[in-house]
């Protein structure tokens, strides 16, 4: 009760955007989780012993080694970030001409394919899970097609069997956008070893992260031979070149923050549960603000806090709740706003896309994702709920102060 009379009293006469903030310090969704940093320094003095910076040095092989046994594949592939990954399992899986992917993803998910030449077809989303629609993408193969790329947004994985039996029935490549994926299971199988790869993400704003990196998981021996080729120039040997490639090494100082942060990944996963569970008992209590939930029979990272928001029931739109939070430093987000069909080259290239992405276009106006991770803890949920339950009871006039 005292928390919810300060929130009163500093919001009295809703002077919101006035005064000092509600929160001393800003509170960012994907700010970073750091594990052990005597551990990881200790690690950063062994690499500098050994004058070994990168180029597949002893801390990447352990780092991957170390995932392989944790999604259980055959091959996981350390990168240098995601993007990249992303662009060598495409190239290497061999797609070409045009490949189905949702919009309501990070727009590094299509830039990829138009980078490479590849035309991204926009596939509308199944509103209850906010993944690709599987009853969608038949409508849009033609002789052009050669693959899907699926997103496992907010972790939740998409309809894999489904998206497995089109493939096979098109004979199409299926690649999966990993990256809020890490430590998350479909029937009880660790994402990872799905499709022909999956591509995680080992960002800095991840609930795992690397500073900057990536990883591909795939049991294909072929595909994974290509992108080791790949990812370092086509190099078979010190001076055999036998593949066109990259550089998309991961450096040995970001694989020793992985190697870290895996040993406190259980930890960094029971603080994003936790709190978690007190933004559900905020919103449980909330009209017009609904919480995605997790399937709790499903291993989960439980990094993102998304909530739709329906303007008719809460009062205020997202926007505007976006923006009175930003004021008291809860910087939450707008995701995936407003669509990559929404967003250059492609509202210029495919302006037809708009029509066919209805589902698409609702959650980019609805969705906001709130601060998680270590940064954060359950008194802090307990004042953010206290301030949009402010919020929504005095929402006719806050809208007056919007005009």
């Amino acid at each position: 009760m005292n928390n919810l009379r300060s929130v009163k009293k500093r919001l009295s006469d809703l002077a919101i955007f006035g005064g000092s903030p509600l929160f001393d310090i800003q509170l960012h969704v994907g700010r970073p989780n750091i594990g052990d940093r005597k551990r990881f320094y200790e690690l950063i003095d062994d690499m500098f012993d050994r004058h070994w910076l990168t180029n597949n040095g002893p801390f990447v092989r352990e780092f991957e080694e170390r995932l392989a046994n944790i999604v259980g594949t055959e091959h996981c592939i350390a990168i240098c970030n995601a993007t990249i990954g992303l662009e060598l399992a495409v190239r290497a899986a061999g797609m070409t001409g045009e490949v189905i992917v949702p919009s309501f993803t990070f727009i590094a998910s299509a830039h990829i394919l138009e980078w490479l030449g590849i035309r991204p077809v926009f596939c509308d989303i199944d509103p209850k899970t906010h993944n690709i629609d599987p009853t969608r993408i038949e409508e849009l193969i033609t002789s052009r097609t050669s693959g899907i790329l699926g997103v496992h947004v907010w972790g939740r994985p998409c309809d894999i069997e489904t998206l497995k039996l089109i493939s096979s029935n098109y004979g199409l490549k299926l690649i999966y956008d990993a990256a809020h994926a890490f430590g998350c299971s479909y029937q009880g199988k660790p994402i990872g070893g799905f499709g022909d790869a999956e591509v995680f993400s080992f960002h800095a704003t991840k609930f795992f992260n690397t500073f900057e990196g990536g990883m591909i998981a795939t049991n294909d021996d072929d595909l994974a031979r290509k992108l080791r080729l790949m990812k370092n120039f086509g190099f078979s040997g010190k001076d055999s070149v036998i593949s066109l490639g990259t550089n998309g090494k991961m450096s040995e100082i970001s694989a020793a923050m992985g190697i870290v942060g895996l040993e406190h990944l259980e930890e960094f996963v029971d603080v994003n549960q936790k709190n978690y569970f007190a933004y559900k008992r905020v919103f449980d209590k909330l009209p017009g603000l609904e919480l995605m939930t997790y399937d709790e029979n499903e291993k989960q990272n439980y990094h993102y806090i998304i909530v739709e928001i329906d303007d008719e029931k809460a009062g205020v739109t997202r926007d505007m709740l976006v923006e009175i939070l930003s004021a008291e430093n809860i910087l939450a987000r707008r995701y995936f706003y407003p669509g990559c069909h929404q967003m250059e080259p492609y509202q210029t290239l495919y302006p037809e896309a708009k029509a066919n992405l209805p589902e698409t276009e609702k959650l980019t106006q609805s969705v906001m994702s709130l601060p998680n991770g270590t940064a954060i803890d359950t008194d802090d949920i307990e004042k953010i709920g206290h301030l949009m339950e402010f919020v929504i009871k005095h929402s006719d006039e806050i809208k007056s102060k919007y005009g």
